[in-house]
């Protein structure tokens, strides 16, 4: 392929200020928050840094180049595109725990005036403690890919351009919230806790519909979203062949995160032991 090709897969299909803004945005404050951090010799790991412009490139990929066209027109590149946004991408961002590093990004009066009060405004850790109750959360990541699959809410998310961008939009944003709760390697943040072994079993515990939602797709005999073949396909695959597709990708690969989160956090379970058992022990010193 040559090398415009590649230019124009990378092209935006429908330009769009907010989510280019967005990047951009994102991006300075992060380069900015880097500098600032090397500056004052904060321990940022190359990892780190790695993780986030990946999630971050990842998640623009599928939102705002030619991809987005593909995820329009083929059932089974929506779901690739919403593996990216609610799974991986949003997994990598959190992997990344980047609050810090943009803090530092933004300008002092924007961190001083808005971020801080912002941070300590009552009604707003009301809410993010509502959203990251171990109870909401994996609810709400779960309700969410069942709620725009519902067959009627998609076709008219597939048809309203606005309401297509609140389904992404949701889709990132959960995730990056839901990853983060499990991802954290903090037992308490925030006036949150929750505790290894319970982001274990809640790990486990969304990958049983995701399988059953996966495999109902991939599995029925009946074409269940009809708005592909309304507006057409955008390659010349059977409908059986495209949704049995996309229900793979609903199915296996979401899975597979949480197993990838679970075996984080059990590394972060044995990093806790290990730091517990090597600390003096008081009452042995007094004996």
């Amino acid at each position: 392929m040559q090398a415009v090709d590649w230019l124009y897969l990378l092209l935006p299909y429908q330009f769009s200020p907010v989510i280019a803004g967005t990047a951009v945005v994102v991006l300075t404050v992060y380069f900015r928050g880097a500098r600032a951090a090397a500056e004052r010799q904060l321990q940022v790991g190359f990892g780190r840094h790695l993780a986030f412009f990946a999630g971050v490139a990842l998640c623009y990929l599928v939102l705002h180049t030619r991809f987005d066209y593909y995820a329009q027109y083929m059932f089974f590149m929506h779901r690739l595109q919403h593996l990216v946004l609610h799974h991986i991408g949003a997994f990598l961002i959190a992997l990344s725990a980047p609050w810090s590093v943009l803090a530092l990004g933004l300008p002092v009066g924007i961190r001083e005036r808005l971020l801080r009060p912002l941070v300590r405004n009552r009604l707003v850790r009301g809410l993010y403690r509502a959203l990251q109750h171990p109870a909401v959360a994996p609810t709400l990541f779960v309700g969410l890919i069942f709620f725009w699959l519902i067959p009627e809410v998609h076709f008219d998310a597939m048809l309203n351009l606005k309401l297509y961008h609140l389904m992404n939009a949701s889709m990132l944003i959960d995730g990056i919230l839901f990853w983060w709760l499990m991802l954290n390697p903090s037992v308490q943040h925030a006036s949150v806790r929750i505790g290894y072994g319970l982001r274990i079993l809640i790990m486990v515990l969304i990958t049983v519909p995701q399988v059953v939602l996966g495999a109902y797709i991939a599995l029925s005999r009946q074409e269940l979203f009809e708005i592909y073949a309304i507006c057409g396909r955008a390659w010349p695959i059977s409908p059986e062949v495209d949704q049995q597709l996309g229900g793979i990708l609903t199915w296996i690969p979401a899975a597979m995160m949480s197993v990838l989160g679970v075996l984080l956090v059990l590394r972060m379970l044995l990093r806790a032991e290990q730091t517990r058992s090597e600390a003096p022990n008081p009452s042995a010193d007094i004996a």
